[in-house]
């Protein structure tokens, strides 16, 4: 930690030098900012940089893991706690049948009301995989991007949700008042598919609070990492989280408990077993989904769909994108618009992981009585997961294999944001306000619970939005972008910058 601040202070000029730039960048901001308001707020971002920064380090120290109900009390706790140091009332704890929700507002008497959604919980790591601590928020040197700051979460989501409460106390710094009303809604089980979300959403208080907004965003740092540029996402795939389980003592076949391999030549194998239903999910190269029925109700792109991921290709690098991935080749050698058109078009089936029997160092010759896939389904519109979820199910049972457990972890629908909506524009005149080269995708192919925003009862256009970079998210080394060695690029005041501009472009809508 000492050393970590030393850098702070050797680096300190170029920090200020950063904001100045991003303060550059971010002009002319709305006619809603007095310029003299705005010279404050960019001070006291500048001002307040080490105390933000410090506020995301400990909040990565505290790991809240749904998956292994790790501090998730803590972690509800200390949300609540950010929340009211940013300025918001009626902090609340909401109950769910899982892990709990928090709830804020702030009402500034503006016209204008934004919703924001934040998650506390994220996913667990396993240190010996990291180059620095997990949970240290540790600051080094990243070739090409500058300073960055890894740990879990750093990215996913505690880095752009920590930026979007800098902007507040910046605001509040700078003596001003934030220019919209904000509603907080905030989980701790996004990480596990947010099956209660919907129980917070849902509250009477709460659903009366969103009904007073005028969009949702999840704060984000998705700036490309090679020229600044950012993809709006109109929508994202949903999600089911499940496990498939074969175990001998279901099946009525195989061992009851883990058995000597030598048996294996007279006793059946719930592990071959499971691995046998598997393959029957996907296409022979595992990249299509084979279960029966699963695209009879699949929207296909439409001709504005298509347009703009024309666009969007045109705009983006598959070369730089496979490098972040650390990918070579992409499904099929399709080119990079065939590519971008898949991503949004096709639902997945994904083993995320598969374990039976004996894991550890050398061999152990067991013949295991159980086996278990982890599996995530993406779904793309008009899917939903409780439809998919039953034709899982059918599936499996057609071919024999009902007696492997379907147990759901969580999930939700698809989501989709017209691209005429005040939020989309609002996001793009910031992003074009900022010099960023933008394009529009029709959905992120990955998954936020965006549906329980836009769906009934709430009805509201929900989508993702910030300047900066991270990347690593789920992986080892996550880490956030503090300090930019490229004028492209925001670090972290640029992207705390951005979200007051956004705030101003809300206002103005």
């Amino acid at each position: 930690m000492t050393d970590n601040h030393s850098a702070f202070e050797t680096h300190r000029r170029r920090l200020l030098q950063g904001a100045a730039a991003g303060a550059a960048l971010l002009t002319p901001l709305s006619a809603l900012a007095a310029a003299g308001d705005m010279d404050a707020i960019r001070k006291a971002v500048a001002t307040g940089h080490d105390a933000s920064v410090q506020r995301l380090r400990e909040w990565i120290g505290l790991p809240s893991i749904a998956a292994e109900n790790r501090d998730m009390e803590k972690g509800c706790a200390y949300m609540m706690a950010l929340a009211k140091d940013a300025g918001f009332t009626n902090v609340q704890r909401v109950p769910t049948d899982g892990q709990p929700g928090v709830f804020g507002v702030m009402d500034n008497g503006a016209k204008h009301t934004l919703g924001l959604y934040f998650m506390y919980d994220v996913k667990q790591f396993d240190p010996a995989e990291w180059s620095s601590p997990p949970l240290e928020g540790r600051i080094v040197e990243r070739a090409g991007l500058g300073k960055i700051m890894i740990g879990r979460g750093a990215t996913n989501q505690k880095g752009p949700e920590s930026a979007m409460l800098a902007a507040l106390h910046a605001i509040r710094a700078a003596g001003k008042t934030p220019p919209v009303n904000l509603v907080l809604v905030c989980e701790g089980e996004e990480e596990i598919g947010s099956p209660h979300f919907a129980q917070v959403v849902r509250r009477p208080d709460v659903l009366a609070a969103l009904k007073r907004c005028s969009g949702v965003i999840i704060p984000s740092s998705w700036q490309d990492s090679s020229d600044g540029s950012i993809v709006v996402n109109l929508g994202a795939k949903g999600i089911v989280e499940l496990e498939l389980v074969s175990s001998g003592e279901a099946w009525g076949r195989g061992p009851a408990k883990d058995i000597h391999s030598s048996l294996k030549a007279t006793v059946d194998s719930p592990t071959w077993r499971l691995v046998e239903a598997l393959a029957t999910l996907v296409s022979p190269d595992g990249n299509t989904p084979a279960i029966d029925g699963w695209f009879e109700k699949v929207r296909p792109l439409t001709a504005r769909e298509k347009v703009l991921i024309a666009q969007s290709a045109a705009s983006r690098s598959s070369e730089n994108e496979r490098k972040v991935l650390g990918v070579r080749k992409w499904v099929g050698d399709m080119t990079w618009q065939e590519t971008l058109e898949r991503g949004a078009a096709m639902p997945t089936v994904n083993i995320e992981g598969l374990v039976a029997g004996y894991t550890g160092p050398g061999g152990k010759t067991i013949l295991p009585a159980k086996a278990t896939a982890k599996i995530d389904l993406r779904l793309v519109p008009n899917q939903t997961k409780d439809d998919c979820v039953a034709k899982l199910k059918a599936h499996l049972a057609k071919r024999g294999y009902g007696d492997i457990a379907v147990n759901v972890t969580g999930g939700y629908d698809p989501t989709e944001t017209a691209e005429d909506s005040p939020l989309i524009k609002a996001e793009l005149a910031t992003y074009r306000k900022a010099g960023v080269k933008t394009s529009i995708y029709p959905r992120l192919a990955g998954s936020w619970p965006g549906f329980v925003f836009t769906s009934a009862p709430v009805g509201l256009p929900a989508g993702q939005f910030g300047l900066g970079c991270g990347a690593g998210a789920h992986a080892p080394d996550e880490f956030m972008l503090i300090e930019s060695a490229n004028p492209k690029i925001q670090g972290y005041d640029g992207a705390t910058l951005g979200f007051v501009d956004f705030l101003y472009q809300i206002a103005t809508g």
